[in-house]
C-alpha cells in the first residue's frame, strides 16, 4: 500500500541545524576531517554533510530531549556500548549515535558512508584495521584518531545497526555468485513480459540464496554499474568520487521506467527485494505520467519507478493493478518502446545522487558536460538534468513503431539516424532534511525527456 498517499514531506529546519552545530564543532577541532570536507568540495562536487553515515554525540539527558524535540527517535538497532541510536523517521537526515555519560554536549566522531572501505584507505594512503568481515552486511575502520575523536569509514549492506559483522567465507562466495548471477542474466529479449518474469524469479532466487537485504544492495548495485557503462557524465562523476575512494555512497534515488503491461511486474520485484510502496506521483493531464516510489529503509535505497498513466488511473493502485495497453505513447512507453526497459536492457533511466548543486554544474562544466534548466529551485530541495546520453536505436524497434502508427515517418528516420535519448545523471541538493520530490513542476522535465522532442538535436 501506499504509505504516504497522503502525508507530504515537510522541512525540519531544526534537525538540521542541530546537526550542522556540531558537525561544524567537530570539524573546527579536527584538521584531516576539515581538510577532507575541502577536498570533497573541490574534487567531487559534494558535501561532507551528504557523505555522513551517522555523527557520535555525547550528552546528557538535557540534550536527549533536545535532540528529540527536534523530531529524532530511538531507533531498535544493535549498538553495543550502551549506545543509543536516534533517526529521524520524518527527514532525510544522518543518524546521531549518542554514548552515555558525558556533560557538555558535542561531537566525538563523525562516520562517512563510503562503497568500500578499502578503496577509501588507498585513497588517502593510511593504514588502519577494518573491523567486520569482508562483503559483510557492516564494516568500519576508524581513521585519523585526533585526542579522542575521530572520522570513522563505513560500509553498509543493508544493515541498520552499529555493531560489525562477521560472516564465514561461504557467504562471501554466495554474495560473489549472487551479483554474477544478476550481472549476467539476461537483458535483451524480444519478449520483454517474459523477460520481466525470469528477472522476478531470479529476484525471488537471490533472495533465497543471501537474504532480502543482501539481494537488494546487490541487485542495486548491479544496476548502478549498468547504467554508469552508458552514461558519460555518471563515468566522469565516478571517476571524480573515486579519487577520494568514496563510490556511490552519496545515490539518492535510482528510476527505473517501464511499460504500462510490465509495471505490476516490476513492482514485484523491487517487493520481492524489500522495498515498499512509498508516495504515488502524477504529473497532470498534459504530461501523461506517473511514478511509483518504493523504498527500501535497511538499505537505505528508494527507487522511482515511472509509467505512462491516463487522467482517470491516478486514484488507483497501478503497482499492483494492471494497466492495459493504448494506442498512444507518452513520454515514458515511448522511451520503453524505443530502448527496452529500464531493468533489462535499456536500464536506469538516471541515477540521482546528492551533490553542491551549483559547483556540480559548474564542475561538469569543464568537462563538456552540459545540465538541463533545474525543474526544482526551491531552498530545500534543487534538481536538474544533465544532458541526456543520445543512444543508438535497434532498427527492428523502429520498424514495428512506425508500422504501427506510433511515430511519424519524419521521427522513424531521425531516430534511425541520430538516435534517441537515453539516461542522464541527476543533480539534486537536500536542505533541511526535506525527504521528498517536487511533484508540482517535474512534468515539465518529463516533457523535456520526451525523445520527440529532441528530435532536432
Amino acid at each position: 500500500m501506499d504509505q504516504r498517499q497522503h502525508q507530504p514531506w515537510t522541512t525540519w529546519p531544526q534537525a538540521e541545524a542541530l546537526i550542522e552545530e556540531h558537525l561544524e564543532g567537530f570539524l573546527a577541532s579536527h584538521d584531516p576531517a576539515r581538510r577532507l570536507a575541502a577536498d570533497m568540495e573541490r574534487f567531487t562536487s559534494t558535501r561532507l554533510f551528504d557523505w555522513l553515515d551517522h555523527l557520535i554525540l555525547s550528552g546528557d539527558q538535557c540534550f536527549v530531549a533536545r535532540i528529540r524535540a527536534t523530531g529524532f527517535v530511538p531507533e531498535a538497532a544493535e549498538t553495543g556500548a550502551g549506545i543509543t541510536l536516534f533517526r529521524h523517521p520524518g527527514a532525510q537526515l544522518p543518524r546521531l549515535a549518542l554514548r552515555p555519560g558525558g556533560n557538555e554536549p558535542g561531537a566525538l566522531g563523525i562516520a562517512i558512508k563510503v562503497d568500500s572501505i578499502a578503496d577509501f584507505l588507498l585513497a588517502h594512503g593510511i593504514q588502519a584495521p577494518v573491523q567486520g568481515s569482508v562483503l559483510s552486511p557492516y564494516r568500519v575502520a576508524t581513521i585519523w584518531p585526533e585526542a579522542g575523536r575521530a572520522v570513522l569509514a563505513v560500509e553498509r549492506r543493508g544493515y541498520r545497526g552499529l555493531v560489525p559483522q562477521r560472516r564465514p567465507m561461504e557467504d562471501v562466495a554466495r554474495y560473489l555468485t549472487a551479483r554474477e548471477r544478476w550481472a549476467t542474466r539476461p537483458r535483451r529479449t524480444d519478449d520483454e513480459q517474459k523477460g520481466l518474469q525470469q528477472t522476478l524469479g531470479l529476484a525471488r532466487d537471490l533472495v533465497r540464496e543471501v537474504g532480502r537485504d543482501t539481494a537488494a544492495w546487490i541487485v542495486f548495485e548491479v544496476e548502478r554499474d549498468y547504467w554508469q557503462r552508458r552514461n558519460r557524465a555518471g563515468q566522469i562523476q565516478k571517476a571524480r568520487q573515486d579519487r577520494l575512494g568514496l563510490g556511490w555512497a552519496n545515490h539518492d534515488h535510482h528510476t527505473f521506467r517501464s511499460s504500462r503491461s510490465t509495471f505490476t511486474t516490476l513492482a514485484a520485484v523491487m517487493e520481492t527485494l524489500g522495498f515498499v510502496c512509498r508516495e504515488r506521483y502524477y504529473a497532470g493531464n498534459e504530461a501523461g505520467w506517473g511514478a511509483q516510489v518504493m523504498e527500501q529503509s535497511h538499505c537505505a535505497l528508494v527507487a522511482f519507478l515511472d509509467v505512462d498513466l491516463l487522467p482517470h488511473e491516478t486514484a488507483i493502485d497501478f503497482s499492483h493493478e494492471s494497466l492495459p495497453e493504448t494506442d498512444q505513447l507518452d513520454t515514458v512507453g515511448l522511451w520503453c518502446a524505443l530502448h527496452g526497459e529500464s531493468i533489462l536492457g535499456a536500464g536506469m533511466h538516471h541515477l540521482e545522487a546528492q551533490f553542491d548543486f551549483d559547483r556540480l554544474r559548474a564542475d561538469l562544466a569543464t568537462f563538456g558536460i552540459d545540465t538541463m534548466k533545474p525543474f526544482s529551485d526551491s531552498h530545500h530541495l534543487r534538481q536538474a538534468f544533465t544532458r541526456g546520453e543520445r543512444w543508438a536505436v535497434d532498427p527492428a524497434r523502429l520498424e514495428r513503431l512506425h508500422a504501427s502508427g506510433r511515430i511519424t515517418e519524419e521521427q522513424y528516420q531521425t531516430f534511425l539516424t541520430n538516435g534517441a535519448i537515453g539516461s542522464h545523471l541527476e543533480n539534486l541538493q537536500r536542505r533541511e532534511g526535506f525527504k521528498g520530490f517536487n511533484q508540482r513542476n517535474v512534468s515539465s522535465i518529463i516533457k523535456e525527456t520526451d525523445p520527440r522532442r529532441q528530435i532536432a538535436g
